[in-house]
C-alpha cells in the first residue's frame, strides 16, 4: 500500500536531447522536487542531467546513481547482471530514504521513462509503495523520423522497434517481416545491425540517426556509415514504404519471388514471406490467394482463375522482365502441388533464362492437418494428390498402391471437387485391400480457417460426401495409434518414429 503521508516519487521524460524539448509537464515536476536524481557511467556525466541543467537549482538535493560497469566485464559473483541487480537495489534504497523523508524525488531519464530507460528499474521497486507520477517524453524513435524529415509509419503499416542487441538472425527475420523499423542500441552492435539489414534485402531502403536533436547529430544511409563512427545513441530507420520510390520499369532490375502464404491468414506466414509481400511493387496470383494478402499502396494485384498457371507465371517473368519485383502468391507451400514448378518450367526457357526466382517456402496442408491432429507425419510419409486433371487415374492408383503396400503414412491432397466425385471412394476400396479397416484417417478440411474442422475416423468409415477440394486426407500407416486422452476423450493421432524390428527367424 502506498504511504500519502511520504514525498512523491516522479519519472520524467526528458526527450531525446534538446532541452527545448522537454515538455511543461516535466519542467514543473522538476521545480516541484526536492532531489534530483540521475544515471551515468563511472565518468559521473550523465546526459540526462546536462538536459535538464537549466532548471536545476542551487537548493536541489543532487543523487547521482554511478553505474558500477557499463559494457566492460566484472567479478561480482552474479557476472553483470548480478551487478547490476544490487546496483539497482542500492538505488532503489537511496531514493526511498528521500521518500521517506517527505522529499519529491525527480528521477529524470532521457527520451521516454519507460522506453528503454533506466528510470523503470527504479520504478519497479518502488511505485508499489510511493505515489508516483510518470511523465512521458519524446522517444529517440520520433526524433529519428523527425530529423530523417520522413514518415515512419502510415496508414495499415506495421512498426517494429528493436534492440541491435539481438542475434543477427533473429534481427534479420523480423527486418523482413515488417513494414517499417527503428533498431536501437547500436555502437558495437552495429556490424551485426548492418548484416541484419543486408540479409533481409532492406539495406538500400535503411536510414541511419546519431544523436538526434543534440550537438553532433548525423545523419545519413546505413549503407554508407562507418562501424568504427557509430556512437550508443543513434539508431537504423527503415522509414514507411508508402508513396517511397519503388521500381517502375527498370530492365535487369526485377525479380519473382514465388511464396508460400500457408493454408490460410496471416498467423501462417514465414518472416520471410512476409518480407517478400511487402517489399513486391506487383502481386500475381490465384485471386483466393491474393485475397490474404494486404493491400498495401503502390503495389498492383494481378488476380486470376485457378487453372492458368502457365500464363501467371509467364505473365509474372514478363513484369520482372520489365524491371519490377514480382511475387507470385501461391497457398500453402508453393513447391508442393503449387505455382512454383509452373514458375520454373516457365523461367527454364531461353527468354527467361536471366531473371532471378526465388521459391520461399510456406506450411503446406500436410503439416498444417498433421499438427492439429497430433503427429500422424511421425515415420515415413508419401504425399499424392488424387486430381486426375493434370495426370491420368491409372498413374494415381498404380502409386497408391505402391505406397501403400509400403506401409507409408499418405497425406492425399485435392481429393474432390464438384467435377471430381468418385476419387475418395476408390481410393478407400484401393487401400483397404492393404490396411486394416480401423486404420486412423484424418479429415482436415479448412485448417486454420473460419469453417476449419479436423476429425478422425476408420479408413472403412471414410465418406466420400464428407470430403471436398478443401479438405485433406491424412491415412496411417500399420503403427499409427489413436488414442483418446482424458475425461474430454479428445483423440490425437501419432506414428511412432520407431518402426517395430523384423521378427528373428525360427531355428
Amino acid at each position: 500500500m502506498k504511504d500519502t503521508s511520504t514525498g512523491r516519487l516522479y519519472g520524467v521524460g526528458l526527450g531525446p536531447g534538446d532541452p527545448d524539448l522537454m515538455t511543461l509537464r516535466a519542467v514543473r515536476a522538476i521545480g516541484e522536487a526536492d532531489v534530483i536524481a540521475y544515471h551515468s557511467a563511472r565518468h559521473g556525466r550523465s546526459i540526462a542531467r546536462s538536459i535538464a541543467a537549466a532548471h536545476l537549482r542551487p537548493d536541489h538535493i543532487e543523487e547521482p546513481l554511478v553505474y558500477p560497469v557499463t559494457t566492460e566485464t566484472t567479478d561480482h559473483p552474479g557476472g553483470y547482471r548480478g551487478a547490476l541487480e544490487e546496483f539497482y537495489e542500492k538505488a532503489a534504497a537511496r531514493l526511498a530514504a528521500h521518500l521517506d523523508a517527505g522529499r519529491t524525488v525527480a528521477v529524470l531519464a532521457e527520451g521516454d521513462p519507460m522506453f528503454y530507460g533506466s528510470y523503470m528499474h527504479m520504478h519497479k521497486r518502488l511505485a508499489d509503495r510511493y505515489a508516483t507520477d510518470v511523465i512521458p517524453g519524446v522517444t529517440s524513435v520520433s526524433a529519428a523520423a523527425a530529423r530523417l524529415g520522413t514518415p515512419l509509419v502510415e496508414g495499415e503499416e506495421i512498426l517494429t522497434i528493436l534492440p541491435g542487441t539481438l542475434p543477427e538472425e533473429e534481427l534479420t527475420a523480423r527486418l523482413a517481416a515488417t513494414d517499417t523499423a527503428v533498431v536501437m542500441k547500436l555502437g558495437r552492435t552495429f556490424p551485426a545491425v548492418r548484416g541484419a539489414f543486408e540479409a533481409s534485402g532492406r539495406l538500400a531502403e535503411a536510414r541511419y540517426v546519431e544523436r538526434a536533436t543534440m550537438a553532433g547529430e548525423r545523419t545519413g544511409d546505413l549503407a554508407d556509415i562507418d562501424p568504427a563512427s557509430v556512437p550508443y545513441f543513434s539508431v537504423a530507420v527503415l522509414p514507411s514504404r508508402i508513396d517511397a520510390p519503388r521500381p517502375s520499369g527498370r530492365p535487369g532490375s526485377g525479380e519473382v519471388a514465388v511464396v508460400g502464404t500457408g493454408p490460410a491468414g496471416p498467423l501462417w506466414l514465414t518472416p520471410e514471406t512476409r518480407g517478400a509481400l511487402a517489399a513486391a511493387d506487383a502481386l500475381v496470383g490465384y485471386t483466393t490467394y491474393l485475397d490474404r494478402v494486404p493491400v498495401r499502396p503502390g503495389q498492383a494485384r494481378h488476380g486470376s482463375d485457378n487453372k492458368v498457371e502457365s500464363e501467371r507465371a509467364e505473365f509474372a517473368l514478363d513484369l520482372a522482365r520489365r524491371g519490377h519485383r514480382v511475387a507470385v502468391v501461391s497457398g500453402g507451400d508453393p513447391g508442393v502441388f503449387a505455382m512454383a514448378t509452373a514458375v520454373l518450367e516457365v523461367a527454364s526457357q531461353e527468354e527467361y533464362a536471366e531473371i532471378p526466382v526465388r521459391v520461399l517456402p510456406g506450411v503446406t496442408a500436410a503439416n498444417a492437418a498433421a499438427a492439429r491432429a497430433g503427429a500422424p507425419l511421425g515415420h515415413d510419409y508419401a504425399t499424392i494428390s488424387l486430381s486426375d486433371r493434370l495426370k491420368p487415374w491409372e498413374v494415381i492408383a498404380e502409386r497408391l498402391r505402391a505406397a501403400a503396400s509400403a506401409d507409408l503414412v499418405l497425406a492425399l491432397y485435392n481429393p474432390g471437387s464438384k467435377s471430381r466425385t468418385w476419387q475418395v471412394a476408390k481410393a478407400r476400396d484401393l487401400l483397404l485391400e492393404h490396411r486394416s479397416p480401423d486404420t486412423p484417417v484424418v479429415l482436415a478440411r479448412d485448417v486454420g480457417g473460419p469453417t476449419e474442422s479436423v476429425r478422425t475416423v476408420r479408413l472403412a468409415d471414410v465418406d466420400p460426401a464428407e470430403v471436398d477440394m478443401r479438405t485433406l486426407l491424412i491415412v496411417g500407416s500399420s503403427q499409427t495409434r489413436w488414442v483418446r486422452r482424458g475425461e474430454s476423450g479428445s483423440s490425437i493421432v501419432w506414428t511412432p518414429r520407431r518402426y517395430p524390428e523384423p521378427a528373428e527367424p525360427s531355428a
